[in-house]
C-alpha cells in the first residue's frame, strides 16, 4: 500500500551506504547470514552479497470502506479506520517480502498492501457478521458502538495477525451512513418533527408575546383609570377648596360690612351727636342773644342793626349824598334824640 523509498542508500566506488530512518528495522543478510539486525542501523555494503529488509515499526493508520446489509435489507456503507503496527519485524519480514532494491531502497513488492488487505477482509467480516442481525434503524441509532466492539474483538481474536508480527491498536468506527434516497426518508420525520417543534416554540412565543402585550395593555388601562380617578378627585378637591375660599372670602365681606356698617352707624351717632350739641348750644346762644336784646330799647337796636349791616356791607370807596337824602337823614336824628 505504501511504495515510497524508505531507506536512504548511497553508492561509492563499487560500496553502497544505507542510513536506515529510527521508525524502520533494517535487517540485512550478507551471504546468507543476518549481518544487522535493528531499527535506524547505518552501515556499509556489497549489492552482490547483501540482502536488506525493511519492516516499518511505527503506528500506522489504514482507512477502510465497505458496504454492508441489514437484516431488514437496506444497505448501509461503513467507514472504519484501524491503527496497527508491526511488533515482530523479523517475523514480519519472514511472512511478507519487505526486502528492498540495494540501489534504490524501494521495496521490491508491496508488503503494506498485503497488510490492508487482510485487516480490510478481516475487519469487514466481522462488521458484516453483526450489521446482517440488526435492523437498519438500530444500526443507526447504536451500530457504530457495536461495529466497532465487534471488529476490535475480531481483530484481536484472529490469529493471522500474530502469525505475521502485527499488533492492532485501536479501532474506529467514523460513520455509518444508509444509501442516500433511505437517509433521506429517514431525516423526513425527524425533519417534520423538528420543523412541528420549531413552529410549536414559535407559537408558544407568540402567545407568550399577545399575553404580555395584553397585560401590559391591561395595566396601562389600569393606570389611565387611575389617572382619570385621581383627576377627580383632584377636581372635586378644587370645587372644595374654590368653595371653601368663596366661604372665606364671604365671610371676610361680611365681617368687613358688619365693622364698616358698625364704623358707619357709630359715626353717624358721633355726628348726630355732635350737630345735636352745636344745636343745643346755637339754640341757647340764639336765646340768650335774643333775650339780650329783649331787653334793649329800639334805638340801640337800630344802631346795633347798622353796624351789623356795615359790618357785611361790600368796600365803598366813595358816597354821594344828595341834599334830599341828607335832609332825611337830620330829620329822622333829630326826631330820635326828642
Amino acid at each position: 500500500m505504501d511504495d515510497r523509498h524508505m531507506a536512504d542508500i548511497t553508492r561509492r566506488l563499487g560500496w553502497r551506504h544505507l542510513r536506515g530512518a529510527p521508525t524502520a528495522h533494517i535487517r540485512h543478510h550478507r551471504s546468507g547470514r543476518l549481518a544487522h539486525d535493528g531499527p535506524g542501523l547505518s552501515f556499509w555494503f556489497r549489492a552482490l552479497t547483501a540482502t536488506l529488509s525493511e519492516v516499518p515499526v511505527d503506528d500506522r493508520e489504514l482507512a477502510m470502506t465497505f458496504h454492508a446489509r441489514t437484516s431488514d435489507f437496506q444497505d448501509v456503507a461503513v467507514q472504519a479506520t484501524v491503527t496497527y503496527r508491526i511488533s515482530d519485524p523479523a517475523l514480519a519480514a519472514a511472512r511478507l517480502d519487505f526486502s528492498v532494491d540495494p540501489d534504490t531502497g524501494v521495496w521490491r513488492g508491496a508488503p503494506l498492501e498485503q497488510l490492508a488487505t487482510l485487516l480490510t477482509e478481516t475487519a469487514q467480516q466481522h462488521a458484516l457478521d453483526v450489521l446482517a442481525r440488526t435492523a437498519l434503524a438500530s444500526a443507526l441509532v447504536d451500530g457504530v458502538t457495536s461495529v466497532r466492539q465487534r471488529v476490535a474483538a475480531g481483530l484481536a481474536a484472529e490469529p493471522r495477525l500474530p502469525a505475521t508480527g502485527i499488533e492492532v491498536v485501536a479501532v474506529r468506527v467514523v460513520a455509518l451512513r444508509p444509501e442516500p434516497e433511505v437517509e433521506r426518508a429517514l431525516r423526513t420525520p425527524a425533519r417534520e418533527q423538528i420543523q412541528q417543534e420549531a413552529d410549536r416554540a414559535t407559537y408558544e412565543r407568540r402567545a407568550v408575546a399577545v399575553e404580555r402585550e395584553r397585560v401590559i395593555a391591561e395595566n396601562e388601562l389600569a393606570s389611565q383609570i387611575e389617572l382619570a380617578r385621581r383627576e377627580e378627585q383632584l377636581v372635586d378637591q378644587r370645587g372644595t377648596n374654590a368653595r371653601r375660599e368663596a366661604e372665606e372670602y364671604a365671610a371676610a365681606d361680611a365681617v368687613r360690612a358688619d365693622a364698616e356698617a358698625a364704623r358707619v352707624v357709630r359715626l353717624a351717632e358721633a355726628e348726630a351727636t355732635s350737630v345735636r350739641g352745636v344745636g343745643e348750644a346755637r339754640a341757647e346762644a340764639q336765646t340768650a342773644w335774643l333775650r339780650a336784646h329783649a331787653d334793649a330799647d329800639v334805638a340801640m337796636l337800630h344802631a346795633l342793626t347798622g353796624t351789623r349791616l356795615a359790618e357785611n356791607l361790600p368796600r365803598i370807596d366813595s358816597v354821594t349824598v344828595s341834599p334830599d337824602v341828607l335832609t332825611g337823614l337830620l330829620a329822622r336824628l333829630g326826631g330820635a334824640r326828642e
